[in-house]
């Protein structure tokens, strides 16, 4: 018996209103196990890489992994994967929540979405029941009503649970993400215009239907292994459940490589003011697992005046504080809430409104383009919620700063303060300070992303072992390692956290026991590394090439002014050829005629 799959891929196509179903790919799944890798696989042998990601040929892949709905830990996670609208590469944004087991729940693996709605519609998704539903009365709804009113359409049940976007996505915004459960968000890469430009306000999913699991016995004794490691382990056990995923604030800041001021400074001077130690002490009322999560990193926040809401994560208590140089914990986790209702990437937000910020700073954005008296600059928490809205409605100011970072200051001449890779924004670490880190983020394919090889956790956290972040040495395979072992992760469906604990071997005997597979680490490994290069092979087809693969000029001429990283700049000249040379691509950062045999891509 295969286990861990439902069995079943929903194709709906809005253009035609045609609504199928078709069978997991035993092969592909084998290959490329699931939600990422499979997603990944379907969009490179159907979508034309030279496709309008705004177009209707493009298409929308939402996909859970074999470990999604097992009582694996923390196995609540599920991909968005399509043409990215930010950056044309192959965008994959990954979410938690309860969505992805609810959709496995229905009896689907992956949905399908096709073609463009004549009108906005949304999907309803009730096991072998799909109906293509309209919308039009939820076009301008924040995503938190609209997940409440198509509940109440439906039914009422409570365990209905929708996947929405907000003014954002339906406005086209660059950086417009997918919302479930209300503060769950695939954020990165632009999805919610995806989503936005087929007429798709939202897929509503619900089922009854459990997921099978090949050898239950071992799976059990494997299950066991992995939940004690789990809570024996400092970072999981007790760092996230206590103060989340903002524990890191101060852990960066003390390593100098926090950005402050759009990465103008690797420290910030009031850092205390915004960390998770203060939003436990003023503003945090409980935290919220995913399904099945045993961290529960999860925050949730009531403000004095009675607004409530999830998070914020560290990425996005940096991204509306130190890099906009704020510290108003209050304005921060509104601007949290209203990217959330929105339907907003909280980093590509924050870090637009900073660069921006700089460009106010240094007088290549005039007073004149402002909204009213609201000056965009470093310090104004004012500005988050004015410009918030603005970027959402395309409004004034805010329709050129919807095209991203790097568009913006762009038209503004100084495309060099986008501190962006491959037109994604960075996220909360400064590279200059963590070599590897810096790595990942130049070779990353969907661009500036820091979970597809978070060396982060080695350079700074010592996990699994503390290795220095200063020197280049070693990096490249530390690299290689991390990106293919997180596309594991990813296809498995399963939280990226649990790797401060588990290991290659875990994601393995997981695998196996639930598929029925027999995955070794290194099988597991190696189909992590065919995701990376089916990925890599798709950029070069849109036409990315070796220059895509590097940083923004100031981390290679601005060494840090200051802190435990000062003086430091990145050296990617000595890491990248490395990095190719391990990868088995040639001087161009093209995989060779043996790697592609090798993975089975040629």
């Amino acid at each position: 018996m295969l286990g861990g799959y439902m069995g079943k891929i929903l194709r709906v196509n809005l253009s035609t209103e045609k609504i199928s179903t078709e069978p997991i790919d035993e092969q592909i799944a084998k290959e490329y196990i699931g939600a990422r890798g499979y997603a990944a696989k379907i969009i490179y042998d159907e979508v034309d890489p030279k496709t309008d990601p705004l177009g209707p040929d493009n298409k929308l892949i939402f996909a859970t992994g074999p470990l999604t709905l097992t009582p694996s830990p923390s196995a609540a996670r599920f991909d968005v994967v399509t043409k990215s609208p930010l950056n044309n590469t192959i965008a994959g944004s990954n979410s938690g929540g309860f969505w992805g087991p609810e959709l496995k729940k229905a009896g689907y693996d992956i949905i399908i979405v096709e073609g463009k709605a004549q009108k906005p519609v949304y999907i309803w998704v009730n096991e072998d029941k799909v109906e293509i539903k309209d919308a039009e009365h939820l076009i301008g709804k924040e995503t938190d009503e609209t997940t409440d009113r198509i509940i109440q359409e439906l039914g009422g049940d409570k365990h209905i649970n929708v996947a929405c976007i907000g003014p954002a996505g339906e406005n086209l915004v660059k950086f417009a993400c997918i919302i479930n459960d209300k503060g769950r968000a695939a954020g990165r890469t632009g999805v919610g215009a995806v989503m936005g430009s087929k007429n798709l306000k939202a897929i509503a999913v619900r089922g009854h239907k459990r997921v099978p699991i090949a050898n239950e016995d071992k799976f059990r004794e494997v299950l066991k292994v992995m939940m004690d490691k789990l809570k024996t382990n400092s970072v999981t056990s007790q760092g996230l459940p206590k103060y989340g995923t903002m524990i890191l604030n101060n852990i960066i800041d003390q390593n100098g490589l926090y950005p402050t001021r759009n990465f103008q400074e690797s420290v910030f001077e009031n850092v205390d003011k915004v960390s998770g130690e203060k939003l436990v002490e003023t503003y945090l009322i409980k935290n919220k697992p995913c399904f099945g999560c045993p961290i529960g990193c999860g925050r949730v926040t009531k403000l004095p005046d009675g607004e409530e809401g999830e998070g914020p994560e560290y990425e996005t208590s940096w991204g509306f504080s130190a890099n906009c140089g704020i510290d108003d914990l209050v304005a921060v986790i509104k601007a949290n809430n209203l990217c959330n209702k929105l339907g907003l990437d909280t980093i590509s937000t924050g870090a637009t409104l900073a660069s921006a910020m700089e460009l106010y700073q240094k007088g290549y954005v005039k007073k004149e383009e402002f909204e009213g008296e609201t000056e965009l600059k470093f310090g104004n928490a004012d500005a988050l919620s004015v410009y918030i809205k603005a970027i959402a409605l395309r409004k004034g100011l805010g329709d050129k700063l919807a095209e991203g970072s790097y568009e913006f200051a762009k038209v503004h001449g100084h495309p060099e303060i986008s501190i962006s890779v491959k037109k994604q924004d960075l996220p909360a670490y400064d590279p200059r300070g963590a070599q590897g880190h810096a790595l990942e983020y130049a070779t990353s394919n969907r661009g500036g992303c820091h979970v597809r090889g978070y060396l982060i956790s080695p350079e700074i956290l010592g996990a699994p072992e503390k290795i220095d972040p200063f020197i280049t040495e070693g990096k490249a395979q530390w690299v290689k390692t991390f990106q293919d072992l997180t596309a594991v992760i990813d296809a498995e469906g399963i939280c990226l956290f649990t790797s401060f604990a588990l290991g290659a071997d875990d994601y393995a005997s997981l695998l196996s026991t639930v598929t029925g597979f027999n995955y070794s680490a290194e099988e597991a490994l190696k189909a992590g590394e065919r995701i990376w290069n089916l990925e890599k092979l798709w950029n070069l087809e849109v036409g990315l090439t070796k220059d895509d693969d590097t940083l923004p000029p100031r981390f290679f001429e601005e060494p840090i002014s200051a802190g435990a990283s000062k003086g430091q700049i990145v050296h990617l000249d000595v890491t990248l050829p490395e990095y190719y040379e391990l990868r088995g691509w040639n001087e161009d950062g093209v995989p060779t005629e043996a790697k592609l045999r090798e993975l089975n891509l040629k």
